[in-house]
């Protein structure tokens, strides 16, 4: 199944609806934070207990080719390792190269619900 994404240009917001999420019942497991900018990605994450997306999430021979590949390339490839289509990962980086922020959340129906 196809996550729910959702862009951000403003931290506090993000942070505001993980924590809605959650105090309405969206396991955390399930809610992941992406950022272009590693050190946004953990700050917030951190801030709110959120997911990043990491080795459990990624096929270890994409991990692997990530190491050599350039930012851009290593965030299409997690998006699509989360379930996106190709074209749906492109469009999400070239947002995140503009600053925006991902919120993902892995059990959509729910969340679609509650956003």
């Amino acid at each position: 199944m196809k996550p729910l994404v959702r862009e951000y240009s403003n931290d506090e917001k993000l942070m505001e609806d993980v924590k809605s999420l959650k105090q309405k019942g969206i396991d955390n497991e399930n809610i992941y934070i992406l950022a272009h900018d590693d050190d946004r990605t953990e700050r917030i994450s951190s801030n709110v207990n959120a997911n990043t997306i990491g080795l459990s999430e990624q096929d270890l021979k994409k991990v692997l080719g990530n190491i050599f590949s350039k930012q851009g390339d290593e965030l299409r490839t997690k998006l699509q390792e989360m379930g996106l289509s190709e074209q749906e990962a492109e469009e999400y980086e070239e947002d995140m190269d503009e600053g925006k922020v991902l919120l993902i959340v892995t059990d959509a129906d729910k969340a679609a619900t509650l956003l």
